[in-house]
């Protein structure tokens, strides 16, 4: 038997006014877009803004429907866009950000489980790292340099073959 660790690394800021001007921007255009979200059931609205390889920037919000909590994430939502509108195009920085209308938003919160899948396969199928940007209307700021970060031993199509 032998014991192996798992460690990432991420950078910690205080607020959006450490990060440099793009990723404070970037960070800022996800807190503006929260206010798109449709999201009457959980009342915690999420945005995600993506800048693409290419310049291009695209958005997301989440979206709850009355079977809740069946629905889409922000993170799904941008990425189901981005390869739409942009096919085979790799994100450089996605910023997601979030306003719970029912508490605080000042802290970073994570992606759930299926988009950390759906960010990894995203970026495995681009050949090209994501960086997580993640933060509330105010407070710190976590800056995750790749999105596979988020999910060790991630299922993917490899296992398939």
């Amino acid at each position: 038997m032998s014991k192996e660790q798992y460690n990432f690394t991420f950078e910690l800021y205080d607020s959006s006014d450490d990060l440099t001007q793009q990723d404070s921007w970037l960070l800022s255009e996800a807190r503006s877009v929260t206010q798109f979200a449709y999201a009457p059931y959980s009342n915690f609205n999420v945005g995600a803004a993506a800048r693409l390889v290419n310049g291009e920037i695209v958005t997301g919000t989440n979206q709850e429907n009355a079977s809740y909590p069946a629905g889409l994430c922000a993170e799904r939502v941008l990425l189901s866009a981005a390869s739409s509108l942009y096919p085979g195009i790799a994100i450089e920085t996605m910023a997601i950000s979030y306003n719970n209308l029912q508490g605080k938003s000042d802290k970073p919160v994570s992606p759930c489980g299926i988009c950390r899948q759906t960010l990894t396969e995203f970026q495995q199928r681009t050949q090209h790292p994501i960086r997580i940007i993640l933060g509330g209307i105010e407070g710190p700021v976590q800056l995750i340099e790749n999105a596979e970060h988020l999910l060790p031993f991630c299922f993917g199509s490899n296992d398939l073959t």
